[in-house]
């Protein structure tokens, strides 16, 4: 039986695409959220990073450049404070990732994906 997966995927990236590409092939159930433009409640990206078996300052891209503009010192941040910053500001999630019912993986590098199907 094929699981279902929800794959937090940005177009523009091409890590993300090419994941997009190994997830397709895979014939897996797949829904497409497209993180940047679709909201993210706190409860749900919480639930990502328990997944992912992190703390939540390694879900943030930390060479953004958002983070200059923004003035945002994430080493004084609680792990709260770091969630509502990701979500404030979408582009600092780490990317793709790809979820299913019970975990999570980065896809960084995409060949990670094919970890989960």
């Amino acid at each position: 039986m094929n699981k279902a997966f929800v794959y937090y995927h940005n177009p523009r990236c091409s890590k993300s695409r090419e994941g997009l590409l190994i997830l397709e092939k895979s014939k897996n159930n797949f829904k497409i959220k497209l993180y940047l433009t679709e909201n993210i409640a706190f409860n749900e990206l919480k639930q990502i990073v328990n997944k992912l078996n992190i703390k939540p300052i390694d879900l943030v891209r930390k060479k953004e450049k958002v983070i200059k503009d923004n003035k945002i010192n994430l080493d004084s941040m609680s792990d709260k404070e770091i969630l509502e910053t990701l979500i404030a500001h979408p582009i600092l999630i780490e990317r793709p990732i790809l979820i299913s019912e019970d975990k999570a993986i980065i896809g960084r590098p995409p060949e990670l994906i094919k970890s989960m199907l």
